[in-house]
């Protein structure tokens, strides 16, 4: 997961892996088929942990409003660990794309297509119990967070402070979200 979070699919070589996972590279195809396929499972396995927080947040049953501030600081939080790579695995993932129906391209579009369904249900839901005003378009709104989410994760990678980035947050949701 870290090699590929750390070089991207296309920049991940096959040594790079032999390396981190120290099995020769038939025992890697004999176990996930492909590169492609192992690449898959990383990015499983980094939604299951790394952006599985981010995620909760997002579920937890509170205003609207520190929903967003603490899916964005658990994202900044994990963005900025000094003990992995930088940025977002699933945003980062594919450094050189490719054509639109590229497979692995498709994959990680797929991937963020479920966090801003995710935040387009939970705008929904803070709209219907009032914490947003009627004519509040979720769908705009989520498109606007992933956007700003999106952006930390390359902030993250130029080397943009935990601290500059947070208040950032701030500041993006208390305009985004006026009381």
């Amino acid at each position: 997961m870290n090699v590929f979070w750390q070089h991207g699919f296309d920049g991940t070589s096959m040594s790079q892996l032999v390396a981190a996972m120290q099995i020769n590279s038939p025992s890697i195809y004999a176990a996930f088929g492909s590169k492609e396929d192992l690449f898959r499972e990383a990015v499983e396995q980094y939604v299951a942990s790394d952006g599985s927080s981010t995620m909760q947040a997002l579920t937890a049953d509170d205003d609207v409003r520190n929903a967003l501030r603490s899916m964005l600081a658990n994202a900044i939080q994990t963005f900025t660990r000094h003990d992995e790579p930088r940025g977002c695995l699933i945003v980062l993932g594919a450094r050189h794309l490719g054509p639109i129906s590229d497979p692995v391209r498709t994959f990680l579009r797929d991937q963020r297509e479920r966090i801003r369904v995710l935040l387009a249900e939970r705008l929904l839901k803070a709209k219907q119990k009032g914490e947003l005003a009627p004519e509040a378009d979720e769908k705009a709104l989520a498109a606007c967070v992933m956007t700003f989410l999106n952006g930390i994760s390359i902030e993250t990678v130029d080397g943009t402070s935990q601290p500059t980035l947070l208040a950032a947050a701030e500041l993006f949701v208390d305009r985004l979200l006026p009381r």
